[in-house]
C-alpha cells in the first residue's frame, strides 16, 4: 500500500511539472509580456521567412533591421521566395520544413486554419494589432473569433493600369472607352478572364455577393436577381467579342510585360497592387492607374465590382522558435515596415497611420487600389470550390462563339451549382 501511495504521489508531481511547463502558456505569456521579454527566453534563434519574389530583397533588409534592434539576441534569419498564392499547398506538403514566418494571401486562410498549421497570434500582440490596423484587415486575419495572422497590407486588390500615351484619363472612366482607345492604337487590353479572382467581377457587377460559408462549409450568396446578373454577364461577353482582336485573356503579369516591350504591345489592362512598382517603372511618365471603370449594362453605366484581398503574415505552428517567430511577424507587420513596402513596392498599408502618409497618397497605384476597395467585396470566408467554376465561366464568356443569352443563363446556373456542390 505504501508503494502504491508513493507511486500515485510521484505521478501527481509529474503531472504538476508538465502542466507548469506546457499547459499554462497563457500565464507564462502574461508574465513574459509584463517583463518585456517578447522572446520568452528563446536564444540562438534560427528562423526561415517566406516572402514573394518581388519582396525578398526588402524583406531581408527588414529582417536585418529587426536583428539590429535586438542585438542582445543571437538571431539568424533566412529569407526565401514563396508566392503567397501557393503557400497553403507548400506548407501543407511538409509543415516541418516550411517557413517559420510566411506571407500569404487571405484566400488561403480556410485551408491553413483547417489544417491547424497557423499558430494563433499570442495575447502579447492582439491588442496592439487591433489598435493599429484597419477593421477589415483584422477581419480577414480572423477565423471563428480568433486572430490567426498579422495584417500585412490593406487592399491587396486589382485595378486599371494604362499607358497614358494611348488611353486618356477620360477614356479610363469606362470600359468601352478603354477598349476603343486600345483598338484605335492597335494595342492589346489584358485581363485574366479565366481566373476566378478576376472573373468574379462579371457576376459581382450584376449584384451577386458572397455571404460567407454555411456550417458545413458551403459557399453562401445573397438573394441576387438572376436576370440582372445575366444582364451583366451578357454586357461583358458582348464587349469581349466586339473587341476580340485586341482583347487578351492572359495571366495578369502579361499586362506589365506587354507594356515593357518595344514597341509596347499592351496599352491597358487589369493588374494587381503587387505589380504596381514594376508597371510604374516600365511606363514611366506614361503610367496611369485608376479604379476599375464602369460598363454599360442595359443603357446604364455601372461601376465594375471586384474582389478585394489582403496579404497576411502567419507563423508556423511547428516553429521551433514560436515566440521569436511571432515577434518577427509582428515587427514585419508594423507601421514602419508597411511604410517601407508602400514606398518600395507600392503595397497599400493596413496600418491606420501608414495609409494616411504622403508616401501612399502620392502613389497612383496605391490610391487606385484604395479607391476600388470602395467597390469591392472582401476576399474572406470563400469556399475552395469557388475559384475553378468562376474561372470556367470567364473562359466561357470570352471563348464561346455565337454566344447567346440563353447559353449564358445556363452557364451561370451551372457555375453556382458547381460552387456549392463540388
Amino acid at each position: 500500500m505504501k508503494k502504491i501511495i508513493a507511486l500515485l504521489l510521484a505521478v501527481m508531481m509529474l503531472a504538476s511539472v508538465l502542466a507548469a511547463c506546457g499547459g499554462n502558456k497563457t500565464t507564462n505569456d502574461q508574465k513574459s509580456a509584463a517583463s518585456g521579454d517578447i522572446f520568452h527566453g528563446e536564444n540562438d534563434i534560427k528562423l526561415l521567412v517566406w516572402a514573394p519574389e518581388a519582396a525578398v530583397q526588402l524583406t531581408q533588409t527588414l529582417c536585418e533591421n529587426f536583428k539590429s534592434e535586438h542585438s542582445d539576441k543571437n538571431i539568424t534569419i533566412e529569407v526565401k521566395p514563396q508566392e503567397e498564392g501557393d503557400v497553403a499547398a507548400q506548407i501543407l506538403n511538409d509543415p516541418e520544413v516550411a517557413g517559420d514566418v510566411f506571407s500569404f494571401a487571405c484566400d488561403q486562410m480556410n485551408r491553413l486554419d483547417k489544417s491547424k498549421v497557423l499558430d494563433p497570434v499570442p495575447s502579447d500582440f492582439v491588442t496592439e494589432i487591433k489598435e493599429r490596423d484597419s477593421e477589415s484587415s483584422i477581419e480577414a486575419a480572423t477565423m471563428k473569433g480568433e486572430l490567426l495572422a498579422y495584417p500585412e497590407t490593406g487592399e491587396n486588390g486589382y485595378y486599371l493600369v494604362y499607358d497614358k500615351s494611348v488611353v486618356t484619363d477620360e477614356d479610363a472612366k469606362t470600359l468601352e472607352g478603354v477598349l476603343a482607345a486600345c483598338k484605335k492604337a492597335g494595342r492589346k487590353f489584358n485581363m485574366d478572364a479565366g481566373n476566378g479572382f478576376y472573373s468574379c467581377m462579371f457576376m459581382f457587377t450584376g449584384g451577386l455577393e458572397i455571404q460567407g460559408l454555411s456550417d458545413t462549409g458551403v459557399q453562401q450568396f445573397n438573394n441576387y436577381d438572376e436576370e440582372k446578373v445575366v444582364d451583366s454577364l451578357e454586357a461583358f461577353a458582348n464587349l469581349f467579342h466586339e473587341y476580340s482582336d485586341i482583347f487578351q485573356s492572359d495571366n495578369v503579369d502579361k499586362t506589365g510585360s506587354g507594356m515593357a516591350q518595344n514597341p509596347r504591345s499592351v496599352a491597358a489592362g487589369i493588374d494587381g497592387s503587387w505589380n504596381a512598382a514594376t508597371v510604374k517603372e516600365k511606363l514611366g511618365d506614361d503610367y496611369g492607374a485608376a479604379k476599375l471603370p464602369t460598363i454599360n449594362i442595359k443603357g446604364t453605366d455601372t461601376q465594375i465590382i471586384s474582389m478585394s484581398g489582403y496579404k497576411l503574415i502567419g507563423v508556423n505552428a511547428l516553429s521551433k522558435f514560436p515566440y521569436s517567430a511571432h515577434a518577427l511577424a509582428n515587427y514585419l507587420a508594423g507601421e514602419k515596415c508597411q511604410l517601407e513596402r508602400a514606398e518600395k513596392l507600392s503595397w497599400s498599408p493596413s496600418n491606420k497611420v501608414a495609409v494616411e502618409s504622403d508616401t501612399v497618397k502620392a502613389n497612383l497605384g496605391s490610391m487606385a487600389c484604395l479607391e476600388q476597395a470602395k467597390y469591392a467585396l472582401p476576399q474572406v470566408n470563400i469556399a475552395d470550390t469557388f475559384w475553378s467554376p468562376m474561372g470556367t465561366l470567364g473562359n466561357y464568356l470570352v471563348k464561346t462563339k455565337d454566344i447567346t443569352r440563353d447559353g449564358i443563363t445556363t452557364e451561370f446556373k451551372k457555375t453556382i451549382t458547381n460552387i456549392k456542390d463540388e
